[in-house]
């Protein structure tokens, strides 16, 4: 650790009076960027700084992955890897015993305790939250046993299974997930996207708050890809552009070019059809039914997603695209793995209410959440990514793809994609999946919406369990 610090004292020292025009000096220290790298798993000489390149030996904007021409990023809502994949039966999932009982419970402030459940049916109560505070609550300083405690609700503590997610499951049997990829921030879905699109949200902890006139000073990725002629649409639900568009989060950056580069989610299923699907595409589900945060009916977003998937498998384009599934942020839902050290994107401090906390700023990432990388040179093998990734890491695959600048220092820094690809079927142009499995069907159907009118089923009341006496 001693010689990393050497290491990275060094390059921080120096990296400021590089191209000081467009070169912040770095918003942490030594120990905080030894820290966020050996927790990405990353050497001191891989360290870089925002508006630098992957490659800087070509030239940037160059195709550094012909072979992958079109990237597809859907970008679901509000679930942790643990509430959605915890029983998948590979990753770090939950702690279960021999007997099959999950062994994870959280205790109210009154002492009670509320274990860890499989939910009733696939709708949901929306009685959780995951805002900037509640999150740091859950998360408790690393013991994540805060979860019932923020908000008193035990849906937190719930979990859902493959009799739930069918699709899904089957999905994730085949192509690579990662265990090991983390929000950008310990708060809600606005920050979370804004990370994605830009490597920062300019002090912006939860949805709602006032992002009037933020820019950041990297600009956004499609700001990026229309200096480097790379093409892109925004696939939007029918009246999203411009109020319900995550671009948008950053108005005066992203108004124009988007207003150029949106279409409708039925455009996107005709050009996949066509082979006509640009180099980037953003698909964004309809907030309020189909994203599966809470209380929607998870089993109508895994239907669209299922769609989504079967549209790309039979598309031309299959053998030369990469799909990616990831979620914004964790919901409010339980997770056993304490997010790690990360590197602030930039000097700007968390906006949080009076009275608020910043706790550890943006120097730490938020909790895991469930991602999966669908394409045919995915690696096989139901193999598991346990590099650390987050939101920035799409940003870093894009970059790496064509050699683009980075954003920011977060998105400078973090792990690319890569590790769920076969790099050496990729070169060899010999894909892993010359074509999509067949899958099982989404669980959209008529008896997995019938709770749409039923309701979510029994919710264990709250305080139920009591905690076990200690001592004798």
């Amino acid at each position: 650790m001693m010689g990393m610090l050497a290491l990275l004292s060094a390059a921080l020292l120096f990296l400021p009076f590089i191209r000081t025009t467009t070169i912040p000096p770095p918003p942490f220290d030594a120990k905080t960027a030894a820290a966020a790298l050996a927790a990405l798993g990353r050497a001191p000489n891989t360290f870089r700084g925002p508006g630098s390149v992957p490659n800087a030996r070509i030239p940037a904007g160059t195709d550094t992955m012909p072979e992958i021409e079109h990237i597809v990023l859907v970008m679901l809502e509000n679930h942790s890897f643990d509430n959605f994949f915890g029983l998948l039966g590979r990753g770090d999932g939950l702690p279960v015993s021999p007997s099959g009982t999950v062994l994870v419970s959280n205790a109210y402030a009154n002492g009670s305790v509320q274990h860890a459940f499989e939910m009733p049916n696939t709708c949901q109560t929306g009685d959780i939250t995951q805002e900037w505070n509640v999150s740091h609550i859950a998360y408790n300083n690393g013991s994540m046993d805060g979860f019932v405690r923020g908000v008193i609700s035990p849906e937190s503590m719930g979990y859902f299974t493959e009799r739930h997610l069918p699709f899904t499951f089957d999905l994730a049997s085949h192509f690579p997930i990662g265990d090991r990829w983390f929000s950008s921030v310990m708060g809600q879905t606005w920050p979370n996207r804004m990370y994605l699109i830009a490597g920062t949200s300019m002090g912006i902890v939860n949805t709602g708050q006032n992002i009037t006139g933020l820019i950041p000073p990297g600009g956004t990725i499609f700001n990026t890809f229309d200096r480097f002629n790379i093409s892109w649409t925004d696939y939007l639900s029918p009246g999203a552009f411009p109020t319900g568009a995550t671009p948008e989060l950053y108005t005066i950056s992203d108004n124009l070019t988007v207003a150029n580069n949106h279409a409708s989610l039925d455009d996107f299923f005709a050009d996949a059809a066509a082979g006509t699907l640009p180099q980037f595409s953003f698909f964004e589900q309809n907030g309020q039914t189909q994203s599966q945060e809470p209380p929607q009916n998870i089993a109508v977003g895994e239907g669209l997603f299922s769609q989504v998937v079967s549209a790309i498998g039979a598309s031309p384009l299959w053998n030369k695209t990469a799909l990616i599934y990831i979620y914004d942020e964790h919901g409010g839902f339980y997770d056993h793995v304490p997010p790690p050290v990360a590197l602030a994107p930039d000097d700007i401090q968390p906006v949080t209410r009076p009275g608020e906390f910043q706790f550890d700023a943006y120097n730490r990432y938020g909790f895991r959440v469930p991602s999966m990388l669908i394409s045919p040179y995915s690696k096989a093998g139901k193999y598991v990514s346990h590099v650390v990734h987050d939101h920035t890491s799409v940003l870093a695959f894009l970059q790496r793809k064509w050699n683009l600048p980075a954003l920011t220092w977060r998105d400078a820094n973090a792990n690319d994609m890569t590790d769920f690809i076969d790099m050496e079927a990729l070169e060899a142009r010999k894909p892993t999946f010359p074509s999509l499995p067949k899958l099982k069907p989404a669980g959209n159907t008529p008896a997995g919406l019938a709770c749409n009118i039923t309701g979510p089923g029994v919710i264990p009341p709250v305080g139920s369990v009591t905690a076990p006496k200690t001592g004798k």
